[in-house]
């Protein structure tokens, strides 16, 4: 398999998550293996209260984390993180690939500066049994992303988005039949 990395990157509630979710009904639409998972916020009202985990091959959803400042052995200054939800997102990884399209939303301060989360997922990526990998990381974190993935083809796209779904639903991986042919992906500009 021939790997390549997208860097989906913005501010919050710039739409990455919705980004990845129609990557992945995209995928599937054209009978590919989509494997991963995507972290949609939960809302009351219009208060973001906590974070949900969703497994793309399966859509199983469970939550993920809190929007409190209750203390916690996983936790960023905003969010409480549930220990068995990263337990089940790190194991749901582990059993992504091989697969056409990777989606891993995100690689985010608890992997890149405290070393938990999903820190596996940085070594399912290197593997790169996949063809293409979508891959949130916040726009402060995108360097030490780009050191911990070490020498693989990445692409960046930043919020909103304009014209980045287009471009990374056109990768090869998308726009042929099933795993089992041999495909090359277009020169797409490495991020530099």
């Amino acid at each position: 398999m021939e790997k390549h990395i997208a860097i989906l990157t913005g501010p919050l509630g710039s739409g990455k998550t919705t980004v990845c979710r129609q990557l992945a009904d995209v995928a599937r639409q054209r009978g590919l293996d989509c494997a991963g998972i995507v972290c949609p916020a939960r809302f009351d009202g219009a208060h973001k209260v906590g974070i949900d985990l969703v497994n793309l091959r399966t859509g199983e959803c469970r939550p993920l984390a809190e929007a409190d400042n209750q203390p916690s052995e996983l936790r960023t200054t905003r969010y409480r993180f549930d220990v068995d939800g990263i337990a089940w997102g790190a194991a749901i990884l582990d059993a992504a690939c091989p697969c056409d399209v990777l989606i891993v939303d995100e690689i985010g301060p608890l992997e890149l500066e405290q070393g938990q989360g999903w820190v596996n997922a940085l070594n399912v990526l290197r593997a790169g049994q996949f063809d293409l990998a979508v891959v949130v990381v916040r726009p402060s974190l995108v360097d030490a992303f780009r050191a911990a993935i070490g020498d693989v083809p990445l692409s960046l796209f930043t919020s909103p988005f304009f014209g980045a779904f287009e471009h990374v639903s056109s990768f090869r991986p998308l726009s042929v039949s099933p795993r089992g042919r041999q495909r090359t992906l277009p020169g797409a500009a490495p991020a530099g």
